[in-house]
């Protein structure tokens, strides 16, 4: 899943000009550099997830979604129980039976269809919120952080469409951008747990691309 984070944009250009030498200093004198005009890459979308902050928020929505996450299994195991069902009774049920049975199959599965859409599309909103949010505040302290080190470039790797063709590990300064938020933000790091996941898409739920046959996607 790749997230828009239109506060930071897809690439983080810090332009830093030089100041002028001060008017106290003797002009022979030659103005002390400031900025290496050094070109960092940082992966966004992951120092957000593990910023102390990000990390709560993200566990949180995790949290909020489990009960649909447990509807949709449910729902997805009557489908299947339904199916198995069918397969092994259908030849002693009458053919308008068997249609029946056929037609709840293909009834539960959109109806499981559209909820599991409902519940993806939320989840990524949602989640697509707490990424703007906390990229927000990254987004200051990455140009403080830039700075006061003498980077004049910055570039987000998170996003595949970064033309970065090659980057040293001693360029990446994802670790230290985490560090630098937490160390300015009030959120203490949360419990070790896995980070938010989407609702899982149950065997019964189709995809845009692969739908289940006799089954459409299309809300009626």
């Amino acid at each position: 899943m790749s997230l828009n984070i239109k506060s930071l944009g897809l690439v983080l250009a810090l332009s830093l000009a030089l100041p002028a030498a001060a008017q106290t200093q003797p002009a022979q004198a030659p103005a002390k550099p400031t900025g290496g005009g050094k070109v960092g890459i940082v992966a966004i979308q992951q120092a957000i997830a593990a910023t102390n902050e990000g990390k709560k928020d993200l566990e949180a929505l995790q949290q909020r979604f489990s009960p649909k996450q447990a509807e949709l299994k449910g729902q997805n195991d009557e489908i299947e129980n339904l199916k198995k069902q069918l397969q092994t009774q259908g030849d002693k049920l009458s053919d308008e039976a068997r249609a029946t049975q056929a037609r709840t199959i293909d009834s539960k599965q959109k109806t499981l269809q559209r909820n599991y859409d409902d519940a993806q599309g939320e989840f990524q909103q949602a989640q697509q919120e707490i990424f703007n949010r906390v990229g927000g505040k990254m987004a200051k302290v990455l140009e403080t952080y830039a700075v006061k080190n003498g980077y004049s470039v910055i570039l987000d790797v998170s996003n595949p469409q970064t033309p970065v063709l090659y980057a040293s590990e001693s360029t990446n300064i994802t670790k230290e951008i985490v560090d630098a938020y937490n160390a300015q933000s009030p959120v203490t790091a949360p419990p070790a747990k896995s980070g938010a996941a989407a609702p899982t898409k149950p065997a019964g739920a189709a995809s845009a691309a692969t739908k289940p046959a006799g089954t459409t996607t299309k809300r009626p």
